[in-house]
C-alpha cells in the first residue's frame, strides 16, 4: 500500500496522565500522530509527576471512565485500542466489560504493573482483575518486571530467559507477547515477538541500544505506536518492527528536547521535523554492524591480521591467502555484476558494474605483481563456503544479494583505514594495507551501504531479516577466511 493513500488509523488510549508530556496519554497520542494515526484519549487517573518521579494519583468515578468510552464508541469508529495505566480492580472492570461489548479489532496492552523504583503499583485484585484482561488483548507489550510477575517467575537476566517467560505468558493467556529486553545488557536492543499458537512462535527484532537519559515514556510509546500501525499493515511482526525503528530514531534524539532534570521524554517527531514525511531513516546498516561486533574483534584478534598489521605473517601464508582471494574476486566480480542485472535503479546498475570490473582488475594485478608463474590454486573449504553463501544469496533477490555482498566491502574498508596508517615504505605487506585504506575503497564501502540502507528501509521486516542474515553470514565467512591462512 503506498503510505499517502492509507486510511488513517483511528487509535483510542486508555490510560492516565502526564503532565510533563512525556508518558501517559500525552506520550501516546504523540505517538499515535508521529506514526500517521488519529489519536483519541480517555482518561483512567490524573497523575502528578514530572520527569524525577510521581507524586499523587487521582483517579476519577468510574462512572465516569464509563460515560467517557461510551461516548467515543458511541460516535467514532475505532480501529484500535491501546490500554496503559488502570489503576484498580473496578477501573480494570470497567474497561473489560466495554472490551467485550465493542469488540475493537485491535487492542494493546501495556500492562503497567511495576513503577521504576520496583514497587508494585496494583493490589492483589486490581491484579486479578487484569490477568483477567489479557486473553482480550491482541498484543501484551511488558518490561521486563512486568513479565516477571504475569510470568510468576524471576525478573530475566538474558534474552533466553526472557523468550522463555514470554512464551509461558502467551501459552497461559492466549496472547501475543511483546516482550521488551531493553534492560538487558548488550550493544544491541532485543525484543521478542511470542505467539504460541503460531507456526513460527518467537520472533525477534533487533536495534541499536541508544546510549540517552531520555527514556520516559517510552512503553507508552511503543506500545501506542504498534496499535497504531497494526491496523494499517495487518502484521503484528511488521507493525513491530516499524514501531522499533521509528522508536530507535526517537530515543536518539529525546535529549535534544532538554525536558526536565530526570529521565527525559523521547523526541516523538524528531522524523517528521527533519524531513516532514514518515519514513524513517534510520541506517538498517547501524544495528547489523553492531550485530557482528564480535565477529569485528575476533578478526582484528586473529593471527593473520595481526601478522598484516607488524608485517610478521609469513610470505607463504600471505601467498596462499592471496592465490584464495584471486578465486574470491573472480567469482565476486559474478555476483557483482548479476546485482547489476537485478537492479531497477541506472546509478545502483553502474556501481554494481563498476565494483564488477575493479575485482577483475585487482585479480590480474595480484597475479602480476604477487601471484607470477604460480599455479591457480584450488578453493579451500571455507572459499567455496563463502562462495556459495554469496551465490545463493544473490538468487534469492536484490534486497537479499546486496547485504550478503556488503560485509565485503565494509569490513575491508575498516580493516584497511586502520592497518594502513603511518605504514612504514619498508613493510612487506604495505601495498596490500593501502589498497584497502585508500580513500577511494572507502567511498564505495560508503556507496554500498547507502544502497544497502535504501533497499532495506523500503522492504518489509521479512525481507529486512532475512538481509540482516545474509549479512551477518558473510561477515562470519570473512572471519574464517582470515583465519584460513595460518590454520590451514
Amino acid at each position: 500500500m503506498n503510505e499517502r493513500e492509507r486510511s488513517v488509523p483511528r487509535v483510542l488510549s486508555i490510560a492516565g496522565t502526564d503532565p510533563t508530556g512525556g508518558a501517559g496519554i500525552q506520550a501516546d497520542l504523540k505517538s499515535i500522530a508521529a506514526n500517521g494515526g488519529y489519536g483519541m484519549a480517555v482518561v483512567t487517573a490524573l497523575v502528578a509527576q514530572n520527569t524525577q518521579g510521581v507524586r499523587s494519583v487521582h483517579v476519577p468515578p468510574v462512572a465516569f471512565l464509563r460515560e467517557q468510552l461510551d461516548a467515543v464508541s458511541d460516535d467514532v469508529a475505532i480501529d484500535a485500542v491501546k490500554i496503559g495505566m488502570l489503576a484498580d480492580a473496578a477501573i480494570i472492570e470497567v474497561v473489560t466489560e466495554w472490551l467485550d461489548r465493542v469488540r475493537p479489532p485491535v487492542v494493546v496492552l501495556d500492562p503497567v504493573i511495576v513503577a521504576t523504583s520496583g514497587d508494585r503499583l496494583l493490589d492483589d485484585a486490581a491484579e486479578d482483575a487484569l490477568r483477567a484482561l489479557l486473553p482480550v488483548a491482541g498484543l501484551i507489550t511488558p518490561n521486563l518486571a512486568e513479565l516477571a510477575v504475569l510470568a510468576g517467575g524471576p525478573q530475566a537476566t538474558d534474552l533466553d530467559e526472557l523468550i522463555a517467560q514470554a512464551r509461558s505468558l502467551s501459552a497461559s493467556s492466549g496472547a501475543r507477547v511483546l516482550a521488551k529486553g531493553g534492560h538487558l545488557p548488550g550493544l544491541v536492543a532485543r525484543d521478542a515477538v511470542v505467539d504460541e499458537t503460531a507456526d513460527e512462535p518467537v520472533r525477534v527484532v533487533s536495534a541499536a541500544r541508544i546510549d540517552t537519559t531520555s527514556t520516559h515514556g517510552t512503553g507508552c510509546s511503543l506500545s501506542s505506536a504498534v496499535a497504531t500501525w497494526q491496523p494499517v499493515v495487518d502484521d503484528w511482526f511488521e507493525a513491530v518492527d516499524r514501531s522499533k525503528r521509528w522508536l530507535t530514531e526517537s530515543l536518539r534524539h529525546g535529549e535534544s528536547l532538554e525536558v526536565g532534570s530526570g529521565h527525559g521524554p523521547i523526541s516523538h517527531f524528531a522524523g517528521l521535523w527533519a524531513r516532514g514525511g514518515l519514513d524513517t531513516v534510520h541506517r538498517v546498516t547501524e544495528d547489523w554492524w553492531l550485530e557482528i561486533a564480535e565477529v569485528r574483534d575476533a578478526v582484528d584478534a586473529c593471527d593473520f591480521v595481526q601478522g598484516l598489521a607488524d608485517g610478521t605473517v609469513s610470505s607463504d601464508d600471505f601467498t596462499w591467502y592471496l592465490a584464495q582471494d584471486a578465486l574470491y574476486l573472480d567469482a565476486y566480480a559474478a555476483v557483482l555484476n548479476r546485482l547489476a542485472e537485478l537492479a531497477s535503479d541506472p546509478e545502483e546498475r553502474a556501481f554494481w558494474a563498476k565494483g564488477a570490473e575493479e575485482c577483475i582488475e585487482e585479480e590480474a594485478a595480484m597475479h602480476r605483481d604477487w601471484l607470477a608463474g604460480a599455479d591457480r590454486a584450488t578453493p579451500s573449504p571455507t572459499t567455496e563456503a563463502y562462495l556459495q553463501h554469496l551465490s545463493a544469496s544473490v538468487e534469492r533477490g536484490y534486497d537479499v544479494g546486496v547485504a550478503a555482498v556488503l560485509p565485503c566491502y565494509w569490513m575491508y574498508a575498516d580493516i584497511g583505514s586502520r592497518l594502513s596508517r603511518d605504514v612504514p615504505d619498508a613493510h612487506p605487506y604495505g601495498d596490500w594495507l593501502r589498497t584497502y585504506g585508500d580513500p577511494v575503497f572507502a567511498e564505495a564501502a560508503e556507496q554500498a551501504r547507502d544502497v544497502t540502507d535504501r533497499v532495506a528501509r523500503a522492504s518489509d521486516a521479512k525481507t529486512r531479516a532475512e538481509m540482516a542474515r545474509a549479512f551477518v553470514r558473510s561477515a562470519e565467512l570473512e572471519l574464517e577466511f582470515f583465519r584460513a591462512p595460518t590454520e590451514s
